[in-house]
């Protein structure tokens, strides 16, 4: 097999803003593999920055978050405001650890006061790539084509053996019974997915359905961390 280039290596032919670009995916991936390493067991909390305090979605966020904290479960979100905040909120009122993956946006979303572990991300995919390496399971909140994209990047993963099956728990049966039975009547009758790609798909109610799924994962587990060895 050939030998991949040395990242400090110079690369032929790269401007020096690529040579810049390269080095701060490279930063971002080792500040972030640095910090959750050794965060044990976690679980990532998905939803839309827009969910209000009031909103059932924050409302259920924050009591998972806290169900899962009460258990010594780390709870990772993407760091900013609505559903995210929810997560970092009901973890840190159980002294838990709470994890933040901001995103440096153009309209500047601001991470959330509830972080113990506070990191800041230019690129989308370095990003992602965190929120999914560290979680035993994960928890989908109704969000928009971000949250939708973080769905079915999991999917994809998992589908394609990229990732350990591990349980993706959809909340909120009437936000997302519509996109499964979709799923269900159209890619997976027309055969563009196999019978069994849908099977680590649950969709539950509540805050409640979701820590069941999720606490008997870390129990199945072990309460190990996914960097545990």
């Amino acid at each position: 097999m050939a030998q991949l280039p040395r990242t400090d290596a110079p690369a032929v032919g790269l401007s020096p803003e690529e040579h810049e670009r390269i080095a701060r995916i490279s930063e971002e991936l080792r500040e972030g593999i640095e910090s959750l390493t050794d965060i044990g067991p976690a679980v990532s909390i998905f939803g839309s920055a827009r969910s209000k305090p009031d909103s059932w979605e924050y409302r259920s966020a924050r009591e998972l978050a806290r169900k899962l904290a009460a258990e010594n479960i780390a709870v990772i979100t993407g760091g900013g405001p609505g559903v995210m905040e929810a997560g970092n909120l009901g973890a840190s009122e159980e002294s838990g650890t709470s994890v933040g993956l901001n995103i440096v946006l153009p309209h500047e979303q601001l991470a959330n006061p509830y972080l113990d572990i506070d990191l800041d991300f230019r690129y989308f995919f370095t990003r992602k790539f965190l929120l999914i390496r560290y979680a035993i399971g994960f928890a989908i909140y109704p969000g928009g084509f971000g949250t939708v994209d973080e769905l079915f990047e999991l999917l994809t993963l998992i589908q394609t053996g990229k990732l350990q099956r591990r349980p993706i728990v959809l909340v909120g049966k009437d936000y997302w019974c519509g996109l499964y039975d979709w799923l269900v009547a159209q890619v997976k009758a027309n055969g563009f997915i196999s019978p069994d790609d849908l099977d680590f798909l649950q969709i539950v109610e509540d805050a409640d359905g979701a820590a069941e799924i999720l606490l008997g994962q870390n129990h199945k587990n072990g309460n190990k961390g996914v960097g545990d060895k």
